[in-house]
This record gives structure tokens, C-alpha cells and sequence, in this order.
């Protein structure tokens, strides 16, 4: 999948390169206490995260902000390639306009130069609105990713 390919109006693309292996990248998605220290967009925390990572298996995290206060959210595992491919549903646990819509999420983890391409894609969206109003909430988890995964790569190279 290339970010450079069309998406309809009810999905969501989004492609990172990580200066880390596909390991490390795939175990911020993996671990509890990983995604604790980087899950939710810029000013939010994540205080809360249950994981049953096999097939089947559910998960369940709440980000929360000073402004927006607690929001939570959950899935179940579709497909889990270690290092390589995830697959899970996403919903909202709130009464804001995305509850009760179950998105999937398909994630991809690429080796390319030492480095990981990591391509997160969701879908469907009701509309374009709720689709645009997750860009800037992964996008910012995305960048505390980057933020973290850079401090652990040097930790494991130490």
C-alpha cells in the first residue's frame, strides 16, 4: 500500500518511517506498557490499557486530556503477523459522533534501510468530517511514537 494512492472519502491513511526495526516498531502495538507511553494525540495521557494480544483477543485503552477529560476506546484482534501486519477493529466507547461505528484498523510494518515504514489505514468512516477528525489524533500519537520508539532503539543499541 503506497501513500501516494487514492483512498476514498471513509478511509484514513497515514504512512511513518521509524528509525528502528519492524520488532521494536510492531512491539509498541503489542505491549500494554509500551502504548501506555505513547497512545493519544498532543496533551493527551494514557493511563489505561488492557491487552489480549492473540486472534480474538480484545484490547481496551482511555486517553484523556485536561480539556477533553476521559475517553475510552477498544477492538479485537483479526490478524496479528508478528513484525509485519496487524489487523484489529477500533471503536469508541463515548457518546461523541463516532460512537457506536467500528472502524478496522490494517497496519503494516515494511523494512526498508534499517528503518521501519509503518502504514496505518482505517476504515469506513461514516463521512469525511469524522475521518478528517482522526488525522490529527493519530497523526500526534504518531508523533509521540516517534518520540518514544527513538529513546528505546538507543536504549536497546546501549
Amino acid at each position: 500500500m503506497s501513500a501516494q494512492r487514492k483512498i476514498a472519502d471513509d478511509e484514513l491513511l497515514i504512512v511513518r518511517t521509524f528509525n528502528a526495526p519492524p520488532s521494536l516498531v510492531f512491539s509498541l502495538w503489542s505491549s500494554a506498557e509500551h502504548m501506555k507511553r505513547w497512545m493519544g494525540p498532543k496533551d493527551f495521557t494514557c493511563p489505561e490499557v488492557a491487552i489480549d494480544f492473540r486472534v480474538g483477543g480484545s484490547y481496551r485503552a482511555m486517553i484523556r486530556s485536561a480539556e477533553r477529560g476521559e475517553n475510552w476506546f477498544g477492538g479485537v484482534y483479526r490478524e496479528i503477523v508478528p513484525d509485519k501486519r496487524l489487523v484489529f477493529t477500533f471503536a469508541w466507547d463515548n457518546e461523541g459522533p463516532s460512537a457506536g461505528v467500528e472502524t478496522m484498523v490494517t497496519i503494516t510494518f515494511e523494512e526498508r534501510d534499517g528503518k521501519t515504514v509503518q502504514t496505518f489505514h482505517q476504515a469506513p468512516f461514516r463521512n469525511v468530517e469524522r475521518r478528517d477528525s482522526h488525522v490529527g489524533g493519530w497523526s500526534g500519537a504518531f508523533d509521540k511514537e516517534a518520540i518514544y520508539i527513538e529513546k528505546i532503539a538507543k536504549e536497546h543499541a546501549a
